[in-house]
């Protein structure tokens, strides 16, 4: 999943990244609220960790502009602010949820993990193929209902295929998922998760096909 962060401490910014890229996210960092608008509206997000006290543009302001045109992504807000009325300022603006500073960041997790199980998605939660089904909103690949183990980079890469099955996807779109946009990561990481997870999905039907100079394609069983 891709994550805009929006958060204008560094430190803390830097931290929560870490803990979102082991989980399998990729992140793009943003410390200015223009800067993020801008960003969110050409580059777009699954999600959006959003602070409140920003330079530029505060995150209310954020959140009210993104849903004046419509834009539906999820959007926790992150602030030291604990009054009543500063919260619900944020809810009325459309935040989708609110995590007041200090936090756990299995907290944060928790949270966005709810957040991305009420998203409506295209085709429906639970996606079956062949032998296989995919959890899209839990995150979880399934065999006869026990789960196929894969580390969190096949499976964000296994995602992104699958969410464009019979299309091919681009090494620098593969790379866009796992580690956000702009990051620079040799074609030969993307090489590598993607030959991992032919080998394990070969089994079950799955098919991942090369196009030789653009990239690769997901081939689901019937």
């Amino acid at each position: 999943m891709r994550i805009a962060l929006i958060e204008d401490n560094i430190a803390l910014a830097n931290g929560i990244a870490h803990q979102l890229r082991d989980q399998g996210h990729a992140v793009n960092m943003l410390h200015d609220g223009e800067d993020a608008l801008a960003f969110v509206r050409q580059e777009g997000a699954d999600l959006l960790v959003l602070d409140v006290n920003l330079p530029g543009l505060d995150g209310f302001s954020v959140v009210k502009a993104l849903r004046k045109t419509g834009n539906p992504v999820p959007i926790i807000l992150l602030t030291a602010r604990g009054d009543l009325q500063d919260r619900l300022t944020g809810l009325d603006a459309g935040a989708d949820d609110y995590l007041i500073k200090p936090f756990e960041m299995e907290e944060l997790e928790a949270r966005i993990r709810a957040l991305m199980r009420r998203k409506p998605l295209a085709g429906g939660t639970v996606v079956e193929f062949g032998p296989l089904a995919f959890d899209r909103a839990g995150r979880r690949l399934l065999a006869q209902s026990n789960e196929v183990p894969l580390p969190r980079r096949e499976l964000a890469v296994f995602e992104c295929l699958f969410e464009r099955a019979s299309q091919i996807v681009s090494k620098t779109q593969l790379a866009d998922h796992l580690y956000g946009i702009g990051a620079e990561v040799e074609e030969r990481v993307v090489e590598v998760y993607v030959s991992r997870l032919r080998k394990k999905l070969g089994d079950y039907g799955v098919t991942i096909k090369t196009a030789r100079g653009l990239g690769y394609m997901m081939e689901l069983p019937k």
